[in-house]
């Protein structure tokens, strides 16, 4: 029994797994795929009469958002030094300016859903006009974030896609080597592979701000299946990188 045990414990998946709760990305993409599975399932559950089932779906919905949001409170730095270094860089000026945007965008929407969070737990005390307010405006930060974020996507995949049929079209003399070529191309074809799998997530996003800015009427099954999708997507990312390493 103590040796099956073992070979569980200490199964090279566990310790995967292990790697990347270490990290603060990998909790927050797990208590995020939780957090929206519970907010469909909630809504599952309420649709079909069972209110009373739902409860406590729902109270784990509320509780891992409010966690989130204080494994978040430092992110606003992040994003405002991702912002200065992007101004500092040379390249392509749309990438550049979205990328900014983008950067700025989540800056703003971190920073009012960190008071959102302080206003939750009674650290400070908002109106309920006032509380609504700041929660209207962290979603008009998260969604433009997140449509600078589609432009980026869509102009480097564009010059991506531009380099590598340029590449493709040159001779082995004129870049030095069919392997030199080869390997710009697999590395070329990696970052779009990244490019497009941040253009799905913020495609799925796109839809959670703008419910809650009341642009589009989507329930909250819906919502959660989006937000869970995205989630498991951004997970999978984490956990190749980590493990990588």
């Amino acid at each position: 029994m103590s040796s099956v045990a073992s070979q569980v414990i200490l199964h090279p998946t566990v310790g995967q797994s292990l790697k990347v709760l270490g990290t603060t990305l990998g909790r927050d993409k797990i208590y995020r795929a939780t957090q929206y599975f519970a907010r469909f399932f909630a809504w599952l559950l309420i649709s079909r009469g069972y209110k009373l089932e739902a409860t406590r779906w729902n109270a784990l919905k509320s509780h891992l958002a409010l966690a989130r949001k204080l494994l978040r409170l430092g992110k606003p730095l992040e994003n405002l030094q991702a912002a200065l270094r992007a101004a500092q860089a040379t390249g392509d000026l749309k990438e550049q300016v979205t990328t900014i945007g983008r950067q700025l965008g989540y800056l703003g929407y971190l920073s009012y859903d960190a008071i959102v969070w302080a206003n939750t737990v009674r650290f400070i005390t908002l109106k309920p006009a006032t509380a609504q307010k700041v929660t209207k405006t962290a979603n008009r930060f998260w969604l433009a974030g997140i449509l600078f974020s589609l432009a980026h996507a869509v102009f480097k995949a564009g010059r991506l896609t531009k380099e590598a049929t340029q590449l493709r079209q040159l001779g082995e003399k004129d870049l030095g080597g069919e392997n030199a070529r080869d390997a710009r191309l697999r590395a070329i074809e990696v970052l779009r592979s990244g490019t497009r799998r941040q253009f799905l997530i913020d495609i799925f996003d796109l839809w959670i701000p703008a419910a809650g800015l009341g642009l589009v009427d989507l329930n909250d099954g819906v919502l959660g299946i989006f937000g869970f999708i995205t989630s498991v997507i951004a997970l999978q990312t984490q956990w190749a990188a980590v493990n990588s390493k």
